[in-house]
């Protein structure tokens, strides 16, 4: 296998399970009134994995993690975000469009947050290390930048098309009430994970 199929297969095997990260760029999607709108948040989460897959690649990471306290650290501050971001989609009106309007976040807003799920989360920082850093190894010259530019290529080309299935899914869902429920689901996810982490400090 070539790297750069090795990349593409790789890349979409981390980003394709449903998380915080993938949740939270749909829903800008469905939320934003346009996809500009809502570009904040799609390309702070691709440059967050832009930066996560070269430090993998790199090795940074896996010196960086390897510091208790540091993990530590951004296990409770991720925490802290994840709830605080579940309640707020837990409780948004999307029965209206004055509901729908009430939930969209300001750009300021949407960098913050992609920021939080994309980078205060260990276990997916540790996931990139395992996965693309190990697999990285095998390459070297050309054949480590062609895998490099695929995993990173993957990762934006994802995000923007999230993005945009959240918008046609706003267009198709006149009324707001699926959106509702996915709200409900999304903040359940999110929970979860944030429970999740919590677990992993005992």
């Amino acid at each position: 296998m070539g790297p750069f199929f090795h990349g593409l297969l790789l890349a979409l095997g981390l980003i394709l399970p449903l998380g915080v990260q993938n949740v939270f760029i749909f829903n800008q999607g469905a939320i934003q009134p346009t996809i500009k709108k809502a570009l904040p948040a799609t390309v702070t989460a691709a440059i967050c994995d832009t930066v996560l897959i070269l430090l993998a690649i790199l090795g940074v990471s896996l010196i960086v993690m390897q510091y208790d306290w540091l993990r530590l650290t951004l296990i409770i501050i991720g925490v802290i975000f994840l709830l605080y971001m579940g309640f707020q989609i837990w409780f948004a009106k999307s029965n209206s469009q004055s509901g729908v309007q009430s939930m969209q976040m300001s750009a300021k807003k949407q960098i913050v947050f992609a920021l939080s799920v994309s980078l205060l989360n260990p276990h997916a920082i540790l996931d990139t290390i395992g996965v693309i850093g190990s697999s990285s190894l095998v390459y070297s010259g050309k054949d480590k930048m062609i895998f490099t530019m695929t995993c990173i290529f993957v990762s934006w080309c994802w995000f923007h098309g999230l993005c945009l299935a959240g918008r046609l899914l706003k267009k198709v869902d006149t009324t707001g009430k699926f959106l509702g429920i996915l709200n409900k689901i999304s903040a359940i996810i999110i929970w979860i994970t944030a429970l999740y982490m919590v677990k992993s400090l005992f």
